[in-house]
Parts: structure tokens; sequence; C-alpha cells
């Protein structure tokens, strides 16, 4: 019984001290990565920023239905037209890499999005992304954020020009 005793004991010891496989991560490969996408974003580097994503991305913006790369491309460069300045503040941002229960490697991104439309008016908002990585490309992106602000004033710029063409017209 003593010797049982002992032998569950060891067995306990071991197999506590046996080493767990590290989940999280401040820096990585697919951090940098994803901090190269977004230096490109805010550069308007389209053929960096689309050469960290997989052909068959998928993307998600405030959406359960995927976009694709091109069509979310298309997206930034028409969202990004708008503004004469933009980009995310580098100073409250925070991202870490988890490696998840079912091994996939994610990149969440937290961050403050800020710029200054054509027309002056200044927006900011919060962002959150969260990135998925697959033999070092990002293979889905989950995008969410409040656009209520950023679509009024595109909206309110929208109407100033059709004012200003049909004025024009008459």
């Amino acid at each position: 019984m003593k010797n049982l005793l002992t032998l569950g004991l060891l067995v306990l010891l071991f197999t506590s001290c046996q080493e767990q496989k590290q989940r999280y991560f401040a820096e990585s490969t697919e951090t940098k990565t994803l901090e190269a996408g977004i230096t490109a974003y805010e550069s308007s580097d389209w053929d960096r920023w689309k050469s960290h994503f997989a052909d068959t991305a998928k993307i998600y913006v405030n959406s359960k239905e995927p976009m694709t790369l091109d069509a979310r491309l298309t997206n930034l460069k028409a969202m990004t037209d708008a503004f004469s300045s933009y980009g995310f503040d580098k100073n409250d941002d925070y991202m870490k890499m988890v490696i998840d229960k079912e091994d996939e490697t994610w990149v969440y991104y937290w961050a403050q999005h800020s710029g200054t439309m054509v027309n002056g008016t200044k927006l900011s908002m919060p962002v959150h992304l969260a990135v998925q990585f697959t033999d070092g490309k990002i293979t889905a992106e989950h995008i969410y954020f409040d656009a209520t602000a950023m679509n009024a004033v595109l909206n309110a710029m929208q109407a100033a020009e059709t004012e200003n063409t049909e004025s024009i017209e008459e």
C-alpha cells in the first residue's frame, strides 16, 4: 500500500511538471506580419498590403459574411480616398498572438484609428482585428469598428457633391 501511494505521488509529480505548450505571444513572426500589413495600409502600399494574405483569404468587415481579398482592397481604396490622412494610434495599441485549442494561430489587435477626411472632418474610432494565420499568410480577418460617424460624413460629402453637380448643370 505504501509503495502504491508513493508511486501515485510520483506519477502526479511528473505529470504536473510536464511542460505546457506556450499559447500566448507578445511578439512572433505573425505579429510582425500584421504590423507590416498595418504599415502598408497606412501608406496606401496596396501591393505590399495584399502580399500578406493567402489568395483564398476570407475577410469579414462587421459581418458574418466574408468578402474576397480583391473586394476588400476595392473597399479600402474607396474609403481611404475619402481621407487626407489616416492611421492607427501606435502609443495605445495592443497586439497578441494566440494559439487556440484547435492549434489555430490568431493575432488580435486593438487600436484607435484616427484620420482627417478630405472635407476637414476629424474622425477617431476604436478598431478590433482578429486575424488567422496559416503557413505565415493571413487566411481570415475579422474587422470590427463603429462606422456610424464615418458613414455620416461620407453621406454628407456625397450629398454636397451631388448638389454642386446639379447646380453646375443648371
